[in-house]
């Protein structure tokens, strides 16, 4: 079959969508140039009460597949049309659950009825207790298990809610059940940085630890087939909001190793990215092997790309904190009589903070604690009289946060590895002039802002890259 001129020359496109705490985002980037087509985002609106009270951290899942729909039908159609790749990433450690050929239906309106399948527990979940982590077996891995891994969360529903665990036979993060959705899977697929993700997942031998779990009473049939990060997942089912039915998917990444993708284009630069969370990186030498974590050791080895290591500091402490701080002035604001909007009080806490360049006031703002150390949580300290203003509130929010990280990563760690920079990146950090100041004060090394950090953008440029499984 002869194919014209202008079939030829036509400009080819591959999507890249990221699944976040709080919005999804998608990129379309040229399959030649990798330059940045077009870009979209819709907040999700997910979070739902748990029924086990404020230790839970849950997600309506089907809202946020809505989301990924209406997010994806923002781009171009004429572009969409062209797209002959897809990558996917997201929020890593959650668990979601469905039953397989049930757990969702094409609507043919380019969404998805998604309403029979579980809420995703988040990262952010803390049903699992130090106590009850303590119970349960130590895994063969050179990563630690903390509440909101996937397996954590499934040992807690096990001997929690057992009827959870038998309503359902599938698991996985959230990317992972938008891949199998748009593939058709019987089974999900599970890359190295999501298993890795879940706790009791061997990243060397890339295994499970089955035996481990099955003598625990761990309901090992949940567990996905595990494939090497950047492989092929499967191929779109049926068309999607334009989407040419048949084109490859890549199994789902995680979020932090996508978000790093774009910004490390030298080794001897760390990444730091700030959005809901935190993570400060940078990449591990060739044939690093990663030893165990030790207690209390904040920086752990997370699987990267062609069976490399990245060194994280990975910190649940991030702008979530920031939003925590916006959401208590508008409640007490709205406790005194005055309706005032978020986006206006955080506006006016960055708008003090500048003007309150240094302050004596300290906050340590890690109110969801550190995987490293559980049990911490948040507090102020050394007030007075003289340091009791908005500026000096959000300056020392600011400087915590950056503080918080460097106790987890120090500059001399960094620069001992080789670290002779940091590229910033993350919506939190990008438009939030008080963190760039606090960085540049307390690291003390060249920075450089606004340098990719775009998971979704990360996730399409891997369907650019070579794999093999």
């Amino acid at each position: 079959m002869s194919t014209s001129r202008e079939d030829v020359s036509a400009p080819a496109y591959i999507l890249g969508i990221d699944l976040g705490t709080t919005s999804v985002k998608a990129a379309l980037i040229d399959s030649d140039t990798k330059e940045i087509v077009s870009t979209a985002s819709s907040e999700t609106g997910a979070g739902v009460s748990s029924e086990i009270g404020p230790q839970g951290n849950e997600q309506d899942t089907s809202k946020i597949i809505r989301a990924c729909s209406a997010c994806v039908s923002g781009l171009p159609r004429d572009n969409l049309v062209k797209v002959r790749s897809i990558g996917v990433s997201g929020q890593m450690h959650g668990c979601v659950l469905w039953k397989s050929g049930n757990g969702w239906s094409n609507t043919g309106t380019s969404g998805y009825d998604t309403d029979k399948c579980s809420h995703l527990v988040t990262w952010q979940d803390q049903r699992c207790s130090s106590e009850f982590l303590a119970s349960l077996p130590a895994p063969k891995s050179h990563l630690r298990l903390a509440t909101g891994h996937g397996c954590a969360t499934l040992f807690w529903l096990q001997r929690n809610r057992p009827e959870v665990i038998q309503e359902y036979d599938c698991a996985g993060t959230i990317q992972d059940f938008l891949v199998t959705m748009l593939c058709n899977l019987q089974k999900p697929l599970m890359s190295v940085q999501n298993a890795a993700s879940w706790g009791y997942f061997d990243t060397i031998n890339k295994v499970w630890n089955i035996e481990v779990l099955s003598e625990a009473g761990f309901p090992v049939h949940l567990l996905p087939d595990v494939k090497i990060p950047g492989v092929e997942a499967g191929h779109l089912e049926s068309s999607w909001c334009g989407i040419p039915k048949g084109i490859p998917v890549g199994v789902a990444l995680g979020d932090m190793q996508c978000s790093i993708l774009p910004s490390l284009k030298i080794e001897t630069d760390a990444v730091l990215n700030i959005s809901t969370s935190a993570q400060l990186s940078f990449k591990m030498p060739r044939n690093f092997i990663p030893p165990h974590s030790e207690p209390g050791s904040a920086i752990e080895y997370f699987p990267y790309f062609n069976d490399s290591y990245l060194a994280v500091a990975a910190a649940l402490t991030g702008g979530n904190a920031l939003a925590t701080l916006v959401k208590m002035l508008q409640q007490w604001m709205h406790d005194l009589g005055h309706e005032t909007p978020q986006a206006q009080i955080y506006d006016k806490l960055l708008s003090s903070a500048q003007e309150t360049k240094e302050t004596d006031l300290v906050i340590s703002p890690t109110l969801f604690g550190e995987r490293h150390l559980p049990n911490q949580r948040a507090s102020v300290t050394n007030i007075t009289t003289e340091n009791v203003s908005l500026g000096h509130l959000s300056r020392a929010a600011c400087h915590g946060i950056i503080s918080n990280l460097h106790d987890m990563m120090s500059r001399d760690f960094l620069v001992k590895s080789g670290v002779n920079r940091i590229v910033g990146s993350g919506s939190a950090l990008t438009r939030n002039k008080v963190l760039q100041q606090e960085i540049e004060s307390i690291f003390d090394l060249p920075l450089l802002y606004g340098q990719g950090g775009d998971a979704a953008v990360g996730a399409a440029l891997t369907r650019t890259m070579k794999f093999t499984d």
